[in-house]
Parts: C-alpha cells; structure tokens; sequence
C-alpha cells in the first residue's frame, strides 16, 4: 500500500485538550482586556474639569497617567477615565465640589485565584464534558453495554438466598426435583462423593415444553445450595462482531470460578448450540465460534471446585451432539407437563398468593385442565382473583376458577357480538351435536359443559369434555370416537338445515390431523401395518411433521385419511338421526339457556321424551328459533 492510500488515524483526545487550552489563553489575553476597557467611557481632562465644577463628579481616583472618576446620571453610576494633567488645585477643587477620594475602579484581582478561574476550570469543564460525550458515543456504538463493554458476560448475579426460591415453591415436577437434590447435596457436602471417588455431572440439561417451570427449578436449586447464581440467556452471546460471544464466554466462566461454589444457568441454549451443518463462512460464523468456546470453557473448568452449569431448551434435537456427550451435559432432565396430581399441587401453590373460598375444588379445576402447563395454572388462578374483583367479592370461588379455564382455553365473552336468531340456533344444534354423538360413544370423555356465548378467539360456541381420569395411551377405538365426535357438529347442521356452515373449520382440521396420525404415525391401518410414513420434530414447541414416503405413497394415505374421517362422519349421522328427539329437545334448552352444565345435559338426556313428536324438517327449528 502506498503512503497516500493509507486512510488518517484517529486523533488522540489530548490533542483537543491542547487546542482547548491555547483557546482559552488567547480569550483571557486578548478578549478579556478589551471587554474591560470597553466597559470605561473616555474623555479629555476640559470635560472633566467642567463636570468637576458643575458638581455631577460623585468619586475620583487620581493616578501616575489617568483619572478615573463617576457620574451620578439619572440614579446610574457611569466611569469615566481621563488623561491626567498637571493641576497643583486639582485636590482641592475635588473636595471643594464635594468629591469623594475613596477609590473608583476596583482592585486588582487575585493573581492565583485569577488563574484559577482563568484556567483551571474552563480546562476541567472542557475535560469532562469531553469524557461525557466520549462515553455517549460509546454507548450509541456499542448498544446497552457500549463498545468497551464488548467481550464482557450480561449475566445476572444472584448472591446467596437473594432469589427467594426454595423446592417448596415448585409443585407438580418430583421426579425433576429429585434429580437436582443430589446437584444440591454435592455442593453442601462435596467430601462425600470425593471420599468414593465419584464426581458431580459438569452440566445437567433441562428439557421441556415452554411454561413447565425449567428456569423456576434453576432458581430453586441456587435457592436451596445458598450459592451465587449466574442467569444468562443464549441469546446475549450472540453479538454483530464475531468473537464477542466466545469473549463473553470466557468472561462468564472466568467469573464463575471466581465465585465458586456457584451455579451458571443458560437459558435457552438452542440459541448457540445449534448443531453445526457447515452452513457459516469458512467455519468462521459468530454462532459456531461461540459454541465452541462453550465446549472448551465445559472441557477446561475443574467441576472439583463446585460450579455446576444448567441449562435449558425446548429444543433438545437441536443441540449439537458435542454439547450433549458425557462431560459436558451429562444429565437430561426432562420437565414435562404436569399430570392430575402435580396440577392439584401447583394450582395449591399459586393459590396460596389469593385468598380462596373454603368450598374450592382444586381437584375438579385440575381434571378441567388438562394438558395446561405450570405457566397456565398460575394464569388460571390471577384470571379467577381477578374475576372475583371484578364481580366484588372479597375471595375466588369454584365458579371463577370454572370461568377462568374458560378464559385461557377460548378467550373471554365477547358481549359485543350479537349473533341473529337463525345464526344462534345453528350454533346450537352445532355444540349439542358434538355433545349428544360423546354421550352416545363408549370409551368417550363425558360431557362437562356446552355453552353458546362468543368467545374472544373466535369460537361461537364450544363443547368442554372432561375425562375422569389421566389417559397415557389412547386406543384406536377412543382416537375413532374423537374424529366422530369432532365430525357431530357438521352432522347435525346437515341433519336439521340440509346445509352446512364454516362453523366447523376448527372440527375439521383437528379431526383430520386425528386421522392422519393414526395412519402415518401410529400405525393403526391394515395397509402400512407398523411402517411410520411420518417423522416428528420439535415435540415440545407442537410438533412439525415431514412424510419420509414416496409420492404414489403419499396419494394412497391421503385418500385413507379422507376414508377414515368419512366412516366416522357417517357414524356420527346415524347417532344424531337415532337421537333425533334428544337433539331438538337439548338444542331448545341451549337456545334458551346459552349454557348447559354437564349435569343438566346428562338430566335432560337421560329424561323421559315429551309426548308430542318433533320433525326433523329444519323449517320447524327455523320457526322456533325466529319466534325467540
């Protein structure tokens, strides 16, 4: 490169201060002393003499070459200054006129208070204003932590007990707890695994869907070991310069050996664990060099000193298979969603915060909501207290938790719409054909609530089931039994209106996603036996699927799909055509009512028909439901 491409450096900040200070001197050397004498009018010693006389000079200060005097003009003192002649009369002319000798123009300032003020303090001001804008540029180039906070961890520090936390805390996650005890003992009593020559897992990795508590259980085991708790996410190694993740690693595990026994919890590792396809620039990409600080740092730190790494993800397939060998994240521990019993105990943990009713059944909240997560339940009790407030009460009650269920699963009443007579009663014989082909299967969830009232995600109306028991296996008959009762409520509009609405787009797409399962996945055809025609990824963010079959393949499951929704859309019919009666009886009540509790829908089901025979001709419903 030549001399005259090369680009200019910066200039250094002292070379500022040097300009600053020749600015300053030139001001105080040659502004300074012209502003002064601007401030002192001149005259010649005629006028002043005449001034003198005439009684208007109020002070004088007589000097080696200048007079320096003031007139009193309108109550103002105005300086004059004149050239000074030789009067022998000049004194006592002043006293004669009554002027006063005490001293006109002030005293000389200070010299070292003079350079003080001069110099010093415009050099300081300048100084730090220079230092304040320097930083501000800093932090505008840097982001939160500025440039000369890059390579440094954000992690949060929690010292000893500060988080709150304990294992009490956590409901609903036994087998989870119990695998971080043991974390927990070791760094109370390390000897007694030394002693035996075992060593504690480096790195123990938390596995589950989104809201199960994995970043709760993290705090908790620092809360129980009282060691310093170091909380990051994966997302902060990432950074727009490469290097700067793997520099904030060496920084993380630099602090946490200094503050060993500790524990550092990754939050959502996937974010740099990736595994790596090769997929970066010449094996130079941010991520890739950030996970394989990570791995050195893992390798590198002696696990004898106490410093335990947690980390969790929702994304475990994802990971790299290096982060998951033995001596890095030597433990999984999975943190699933919570079965009956866990939800019972952590709807009770989060009830504790609110003041509940004596006569709540936390055992009847926790069958209604099935498959909720921890994050859900703790939503279920603020939305019941906050339901209670708004009713007036003074404590929650069984129906506000009811409601609450409600409002997590379908969003709350939409009071605003107002659905038309004939569009009300579509919606009811819909919901009750869903519930009346449940009622009529065996194997089927019994029926816990049918209600007609919009709801804010969109749904018209809705039909809760709620099994009395936890199912870990479900049957081909029962998963049968679902795509029926999925397929009740477009039956029952075609039974009664001979036509068919867009009510049923929630039913059909769940019901086929049933179906198609059963074929692809669960092997339950006579055609593909026990070939899996589908394989499934992120099972803890709702699975993606991909077919892993040929195209010819493919067309043949598809119409197996259509095959098998179609029988129990046919079956669904014959129930409603069988129950005809019921139907029209358990529509009107709904119509009325808007809401059928699962106890009135078993009671009127379960009732003696009325004597008068109903049609099944939709012109009679239509007439019922316009004379609403």
């Amino acid at each position: 490169m030549k001399l005259k491409d090369r680009k200019p450096g910066k200039v250094p900040f002292y070379v500022y201060y040097i300009i600053a200070v020749v600015i300053i001197f030139l001001i105080n050397l040659l502004v300074v002393p012209s502003i002064r004498e601007k401030s002192i009018i001149t005259t010649d010693y005629t006028t002043f003499l005449k001034e003198v006389d005439a009684g208007r000079v109020t002070k004088a200060e007589v000097q080696t070459d200048y007079i320096y005097y003031t007139e009193n003009q309108s109550g103002m003192e105005v300086l004059y200054k004149t050239v000074r002649m030789e009067d022998a009369d000049l004194v006592q002319r002043l006293y004669k006129n009554g002027t006063s000798m005490e001293g006109v123009v002030p005293q000389r300032e200070n010299i070292f208070l003079s350079l003080i003020l001069g110099y010093v303090v415009p050099i300081a001001a300048f100084i730090l204003l220079g230092r304040w804008l320097s930083k501000k540029m800093m932090n505008s180039m840097g982001g939160a932590g500025g440039m000369m906070s890059f390579g440094k961890s954000n992690a949060k520090v929690y010292v000893k007990s500060s988080t709150g936390i304990k294992f009490s805390d956590v409901a609903g996650e036994d087998e989870a707890k119990e695998l971080l005890t043991e974390i927990v003992d070791y760094l109370h009593n390390p000897q007694k695994y030394t002693e035996i020559g075992a060593s504690m897992p480096k790195g123990a990795l938390l596995v589950g869907p989104p809201g199960t508590g994995k970043t709760l259980l993290a705090k908790a085991v620092a809360g129980e070991a009282e060691v310093p708790f170091f909380s990051i996410s994966g997302s902060e190694f990432v950074e727009m310069f490469v290097g700067m993740g793997a520099a904030k690693v060496r920084d993380l595990f630099k602090q946490a050996n200094e503050k060993a026994p500790c524990i550092v919890f990754i939050d959502e590792i996937d974010t740099v664990g990736k595994k790596r396809d090769g997929s970066g620039f010449s094996g130079n990409d941010e991520r890739e060099q950030t996970l394989n600080q990570l791995l050195a740092e893992m390798d590198g730190f002696d696990g004898s000193k106490g410093v335990v790494i947690l980390a969790a993800t929702n994304r475990p397939d994802s990971l790299d298979p290096a982060l998951l060998r033995p001596g890095r994240f030597d433990r999984r521990i999975p943190v699933e969603l919570p079965d009956l019993k866990g939800r019972e105990e952590i709807l009770k943990v989060h009830a504790r915060k609110i003041k509940v009713s004596d006569a709540v059944r936390f055992d009847e909240i926790a069958k209604a909501a099935s498959g909720a997560s921890g994050a859900d339940l703790a939503n279920i009790v603020n939305e019941a207290a906050l339901r209670a407030v708004r009713d007036g009460r003074k404590f929650a009650t069984q129906a506000d938790f009811e409601e609450s269920i409600e409002v997590v699963i379908a969003g709350y009443q939409k009071k605003s719409r107002v659905l038309s007579n004939k569009e009300k009663l579509i919606v009811a014989y819909h919901e009750v054909g869903h519930a009346l082909v449940a009622a009529r299967q065996t194997d089927s969830a019994p029926v816990h609530k049918i209600t007609i009232i919009p709801r804010t995600s969109g749904a018209l109306g809705y039909t809760m089931q709620v099994d009395e028991k936890e199912h870990f296996l479900l049957t081909k008959e029962e998963l049968e039994n679902k795509i029926a009762t999925l397929t009740g409520g477009r039956a029952a509009e075609e039974i009664i209106f001979h036509s068919i609405t867009t009510g049923a787009s929630n039913d059909i797409e769940q019901a086929t996603k049933i179906a198609r399962a059963m074929i692809s996945r669960y092997g339950m055809s006579d055609a593909f036996d026990m070939v899996a025609m589908e394989t499934m990824t992120n099972q803890y963010l709702g699975g993606d699927s991909s077919l892993s079959c040929s195209f010819e393949t493919q067309t043949r499951l598809d119409q197996m799909v259509v095959d098998l929704v179609t029988r129990q859309h046919e079956k669904a019919k014959k129930i409603l055509e069988e129950n005809i009666q019921k139907l029209h009886q358990l529509a009107q009540y709904l119509y009325e009512h808007e809401t059928i509790t699962g106890e009135e829908f078993m009671t009127i089901l379960h009732a003696p028909l009325p004597g008068i025979p109903q049609s099944n001709d939709a012109s009679e419903a239509e007439v019922k439901g316009t004379e609403e």
